[in-house]
Parts: C-alpha cells; structure tokens; sequence
C-alpha cells in the first residue's frame, strides 16, 4: 500500500462526516513486530493537520512510542485541541489498538509573524552528492520490512553492527515511489527511516528502540516529489542504556529543512 493511501485514511478518520473509525496498515510497513516508527509518527501529524488553519505551518512534533502497533489489526486516531491561540496552535494526538494507547504526539503550529529579529541559519550540510552504488537494496529477513518503500544512500558512518568507532551517520533518503506531493508528512516519515546512530557502533546484533523523538522544523517544506534529502545524525551521549541522538534534514541543494531529535533505549 502507498504511503499516501495510508495518510488519506488517517485524515478520514477524523473528519466529521465520515463513518469509519478505525484503520489498518500492512505488514511491509513494520519495522519488526510493530510498525515502522516514521509511519505512525507521520498518521498522527497528517490527522493533527486536517484540524489546523492552513495559515499555520508545523514549529515541532513531539512523538512517543508507548507501545506496540500491530500490522492488519485495527487502530484508532484521536486528535485534541490543547489550544487554539491568536497565533498558534497546540495539538495532542493518540494512536490507540486494543484499548491500549500506542503512539502519542504533541504538535505545535504557528502562523507568520512580523519580527526584529533574524537570526539565520549557522549549520551547513556536509553531504557529498548521492552516489548510485551506496543505495542499500532491500534484503528480505536482514532489513526492516519497511525498507521496501523508502531508498537510503548511507555516505557517512558505518552499518549498523559493525563495530564502528563514530557514532556520526549521514547520508541520502527518499521514497522508492514518489508521492504526489513531498509534504512535512514525509519528511517526518522519511527521518525516521535511519536506524538509531549507536547500532553502527555494536559488533553484532543487538536491539534498541526508539522511546521519544523530537521534530523542529525551520521552514515550512517546498520540495519535489522524487527528491533527495539530506539526514546527518550524531549522538551526543550514551549510558545506562540509554543514548541520546541529535541531527538535521536538508533538502537536496543544502538548506536546512528541520532539526530531529531522539532517546533511544539500548538493551545490550
């Protein structure tokens, strides 16, 4: 199933005049027992969207994964106004399965103001140029399930499991097939396609989880559908089985599209 039929049945589910409460994903979509992190992440901004002015664009999304999200079984979306301000909007949105809540995300919006004070952007991308023979293919039982729908071009940092001295990762991501239009939706789904920057850092395969993940956009994304974006990603600290990941989304000619943020838990 495309990613954008998937978006299209999360928004229904919260339109007022629609019958149909509940949604399904398919099993390429998982990323081992529970669904591809960036997927759910991303069903819960498109349906906090449908409820904002349009004047309005995405400051940050705050997710957090409570639990899992089961392929083909039923789930539900909910959104909740926090409060709608002259000038911004704060937003709670849950994914919820078996009476149990999965994914919940925070999400603030804000529209243009006028303002004294510009501070420009100080990050500069340093990406080289994708190269066709670093796109990982897709390896049915080694990679995610989900690695069907998105390409990575890993150019900085090491495999995971592979016992590599940096925890620094970066490289290229886009849609296999491409959407009709690349939204923030995508971003946020695509940003989350990387796996957590530690694993490269493992001799062998261990698993870690992604807990809470942080999204602030910079600018309001203006893309072509089939492009390239940049992801480069550093964790700034690790202990007690925990890490904390830090990193920036470029778009292909090197502005800075959002910042991202993760804990992620570590169980080796």
């Amino acid at each position: 199933m495309h990613f954008d039929q998937l978006l299209d049945q999360a928004a229904a589910l919260v339109q007022h005049d629609n019958k149909k409460t509940t949604m399904q994903f398919p099993a390429n979509w998982c990323q081992g027992r529970t669904a591809f992190g960036g997927l759910s992440a991303a069903l819960l901004y498109h349906a906090i969207v449908q409820q904002i002015e349009p004047s309005r664009r995405l400051l940050s999304l705050s997710t957090n994964f409570v639990g899992p999200l089961l392929a083909e079984q039923d789930f539900s979306i909910s959104v909740e106004i926090l409060r709608e301000g002259k000038n911004s909007s704060q937003v709670l949105a849950k994914i919820q399965q078996d009476k149990q809540t999965c994914v919940i995300a925070i999400a603030c919006f804000g529209a243009q103001r006028d303002s004294i004070i510009d501070v420009p952007v100080t990050k500069s991308m340093t990406l080289p140029p994708v190269t066709t023979e670093h796109i990982l293919p897709y390896i049915e039982g080694i990679m995610p399930a989900f690695f069907q729908h998105v390409s990575l071009c890993p150019l900085q940092g090491g495999m995971p499991f592979t016992g590599a001295d940096t925890s620094h990762l970066g490289g290229w991501m886009r849609f296999k097939q491409p959407p009709a239009q690349l939204t923030a939706a995508h971003v946020i789904a695509l940003t989350d396609a990387w796996p957590p920057t530690l694993l490269q850092m493992y001799q062998q395969p261990a698993p870690a989880s992604s807990m809470s993940w942080y999204l602030e956009f910079v600018t309001e994304p203006r893309l072509a559908a089939n492009e390239w974006l940049g992801f480069e990603a550093i964790t700034h600290h690790s202990k007690d089985g925990y890490g904390l990941e830090d990193g920036c989304i470029w778009s292909s000619d090197g502005k800075l599209i959002a910042l991202t943020r993760q804990t992620v838990a570590l169980f080796a």
